[in-house]
C-alpha cells in the first residue's frame, strides 16, 4: 500500500531523522535514541530501573469482546490475550496524528524485542481499531503490511477490528477508551476525536500498566515486559511449577 509506506516514511523522517531514501521496512532501523541502549540516561532524566527491581500490581482483568482478525476470522478478545504478555493499543487507520506516532513506537518495540528470541516468544502486540465502518479486515491487512517487521524472530503483531459498532461499544467502555466524531469529517488528523491508551496485559489476562503516548517508549515498555516475565518465573519457582 504505497500511500501508507510514504506516510510511514515521512513520519519516521520527522521523528527519527531517517533519510528519505530509506524503504518502508528500513525505517525500523532508524530507532530514536531512547532510554537505555549504550547510554541508559540518553532519553530520560533518570536511567530506567532494572527489570524485576519494581512491581507492577494487577490493575483489573482485561476485557474481552467480539473481534475480527486480518483474514476476517472471528475471535473473542479474551482468548487472544491469554498465554503471552500483550501490549494492546487502540487506533484507527484514518488517524493522521496520534495513531501513526503510536504505531511507529510499536514497530520499534517489535524490532527491539526481536533481538531477544526468548522474550519475543513470550509477548505479542495487538492493535485494535475503533473505526470498524472503515477499518475492515482487508484495510487492516494492508495497514499491517506497511508497519509489521520483516524480522523472522519478531513477536507477533495482531491487527484487529470489530464486526460492527454494537460489538465495539462494550469493549471501548471496558477499557475507558473514549471516541467521538468530529463535526467536520474531513478535519485534519482524521474524522475522530480520541485519547490514546495502550495496555500492558500479563499472560493470565490482567492489566498491569496503562501507557499514554508520552510513555509508550520501546525501552520503557520492554523493561516492564521483562519485569512481568521475572515475576512469573519467581511465582513458578515458588509453586514448583517451573516447566
Amino acid at each position: 500500500m504505497p500511500s501508507l509506506a510514504v506516510a510511514r516514511l515521512v513520519l519516521a523522517t520527522v521523528l527519527c531523522g531517517v533519510p528519505l531514501a530509506a524503504s518502508a521496512h528500513d525505517l525500523h532501523e532508524g530507532r530514536p535514541n531512547t532510554g537505555q541502549g549504550s547510554n541508559p540516561s540518553a532519553g530520560y532524566a533518570f536511567a530506567l530501573p532494572e527489570p524485576g527491581s519494581y512491581r507492577l500490581p494487577a490493575i483489573r482483568p482485561a476485557a474481552g469482546g467480539r473481534v475480527l482478525d486480518e483474514r476476517g476470522q472471528g475471535h473473542d478478545l479474551t482468548d487472544l490475550l491469554q498465554g503471552r504478555i500483550t501490549v494492546l493499543a487502540f487506533m484507527y487507520t484514518r488517524c493522521g496524528d496520534i495513531c501513526p506516532t503510536a504505531t511507529l513506537q510499536l514497530s520499534l518495540l517489535q524490532d527491539l524485542a526481536a533481538k531477544d528470541a526468548r522474550l519475543a516468544q513470550r509477548m505479542q502486540l495487538v492493535s485494535l481499531s475503533f473505526d470498524p465502518d472503515h477499518d475492515t479486515p482487508g484495510v487492516l491487512a494492508e495497514y499491517a503490511a506497511a508497519w509489521r517487521s520483516d524480522e523472522t524472530g519478531a513477536p507477533d503483531w495482531l491487527f484487529l477490528t470489530a464486526p460492527d459498532r454494537s460489538a465495539l461499544t462494550p469493549v471501548l467502555a471496558a477499557y475507558g477508551q473514549t471516541v467521538s466524531a468530529k463535526p467536520e469529517p474531513n478535519a485534519a488528523g482524521g474524522p475522530l476525536y480520541h485519547i490514546f491508551r495502550a495496555f500492558l496485559i500479563d499472560a493470565s489476562g490482567q492489566i498491569r500498566n496503562i501507557y499514554s503516548l508520552d510513555f509508550l517508549d520501546p525501552d520503557l515498555v520492554l523493561t516492564d515486559i521483562r519485569t512481568l516475565i521475572l515475576d512469573q518465573e519467581q511465582d513458578q519457582h515458588a509453586t514448583g511449577s517451573v516447566p
